[in-house]
């Protein structure tokens, strides 16, 4: 999402400046490898404090062992298109750059501002064999490495087990089954389904992609026109409206309110992030399960909730699981040596600590070494979750589920990267043409069809205008 915790790979809050003394110092030139002073300037788009705190820790120990100094900056992850493009214009990019999500590497390579050398090198020195061969896929330009693939959050359909149970209803894992059980627990002050209306927020494109993707509905079809307007596509937004309008609370729904209505117990369904498993277990106090049975037993909802990675419309031949693979690239202008040193040791001494800053939505995608080839895979189902209380994984969440969500990897699908145009899901991410017309339909101003045109038209327009 734009991601984090409210950013749940989702949306993007706050800027932190704890380190964001010099936004733009420390860089390296604008034309080519900044000289070797063993000196770098890392921007990392995990920035929340205690995330930043958390970075930095591994920071320290990366400078102790090396020598090399690094800058570290907190960024947002909703400013980094424009901070790039104002750093790139006044010849200060950062060597760096840390947590960045799919669309804007995309955007970065296509205006030519990385260096795809630094990654190339890097995978096969750490064993192109450890790392996750779909997000390997998702992070390259046929043969040409964007960068190097760290992590990865999923989007979720969470829902209550026990009230499905009661009405004997199957787990919702395809379209039809999902809009019968919302039709069914639909009544009585109460919700079948949460899910973002939004027109301002990405998180609402990400929830909808989750939905579109499981009927195969596709931003762009293979001769790269873009398809929104399909038969594939008007049923998704048609289904979309009907869960989020029909059997969805009245009102604009956000990250914050779809979230606070399945907390609360008022809604059987709801469409977030992974970053919610933390959250949903009562181990964050700002966003404690608030349902009655929680006030006394905060691990209530994470007990009797049920999770679906990937769901299946009638037009698909396969269910589709969508989530964001988030990398380390190098700018065009990095130091070469210590970039390429900070990078490996993210990805090797450091990354345990790194993936451990958020478990929940944050799954290796290198499972290992070459020595040991589980060996991260099997550190992150035991670190510890949450944040004011923390609990181990494992400990929390069943096995069955934790295999689900390192599966999940394999089978992401993304609109557009696959066909090559990842600089345009990047830019739509900005201009956010889909959560518009998911507004006004869900408002009753548009009919499912006429959106899937709108979306449809408003996406071409903004394909041109990057030619």
């Amino acid at each position: 999402m734009l991601s984090k915790h409210l950013r749940s790979k989702v949306t993007a809050v706050g800027v932190t400046s704890t380190l964001g003394l010099g936004l733009l110092t420390g860089c390296s030139g604008s034309t080519g490898p900044g000289a070797p002073d063993r000196e770098i300037t890392v921007w990392s788009q995990e920035n929340l404090p205690d995330r930043v705190a958390a970075t930095q820790k591994i920071v320290s120990g990366f400078e102790k062992r090396t020598g090399i100094r690094v800058h570290l900056v907190g960024v947002d992850e909703g400013q980094m298109p424009q901070l790039i493009m104002a750093a790139a214009a006044s010849g200060k990019l950062p060597d760096v750059i840390g947590a960045a999500p799919m669309g804007q590497v995309w955007q970065m390579y296509t205006n030519g501002l990385l260096n795809t050398d630094i990654p190339k090198k890097i995978v096969s020195e750490l064993g192109q064999r450890t790392f996750n061969t779909n997000a390997l896929d998702l992070t390259s330009d046929g043969a040409t490495r964007l960068g190097v693939p760290s992590d990865a959050w999923l989007q979720l359909m969470v829902y209550r087990k026990d009230q499905f149970d009661e009405k004997h209803l199957p787990a919702p894992d395809t379209y039809d089954r999902t809009l019968k059980a919302a039709r069914a627990l639909t009544g009585k002050g109460h919700d079948g389904m949460s899910a973002a209306t939004d027109p301002s927020d990405v998180f609402t494109s990400q929830s909808f992609e989750s939905v579109a993707l499981a009927n195969d509905c596709q931003l762009v079809d293979d001769q790269h026109e873009i398809a929104l307007a399909s038969p594939q596509c008007e049923k998704a937004f048609a289904t979309y409206d009907r869960l989020a309008r029909s059997y969805g609370a009245p009102g604009t729904q956000t990250v914050d309110s779809t979230r606070a209505t399945y907390f609360a117990g008022r809604s059987s369904m709801v469409i977030w992030s992974s970053f919610l498993l933390d959250e949903l277990a009562g181990l964050r106090k700002d966003a404690l399960p608030s349902c009655p049975q929680c006030k006394k037993d905060p691990g209530y909802l994470a007990r009797n909730s049920g999770i679906v990675t990937a769901l299946k419309g009638p037009d698909a031949a396969e269910a589709a699981q969508f989530g964001e693979v988030t990398s380390w690239v190098t700018t065009k202008t990095a130091e070469t040596a210590a970039s390429r040193e900070f990078i490996e040791y993210m990805m090797g001494s450091g990354y345990e600590s790194w993936f451990g800053m958020s478990p929940e939505g944050k799954i290796p995608v290198r499972h290992g070494t070459a020595e040991e080839p589980n060996r991260y895979i099997d550190a992150w189902r035991h670190s510890d979750i949450g944040v004011d209380t923390r609990k181990p994984f494992d400990q929390v969440y069943p096995a069955t589920l934790l295999n689900q969500l390192a599966a999940g990897v394999s089978n992401m699908r993304r609109w557009g990267i696959s066909q090559g145009e990842g600089a345009l899901v990047g830019a739509t991410n900005g201009e956010l043409p889909v959560p518009k017309a998911i507004g006004e339909m869900t408002g009753g101003q548009t009919s499912p069809s006429e959106a899937a045109r709108e979306a449809d038209d408003e996406v071409a327009a903004l394909k041109k205008s990057l030619q």
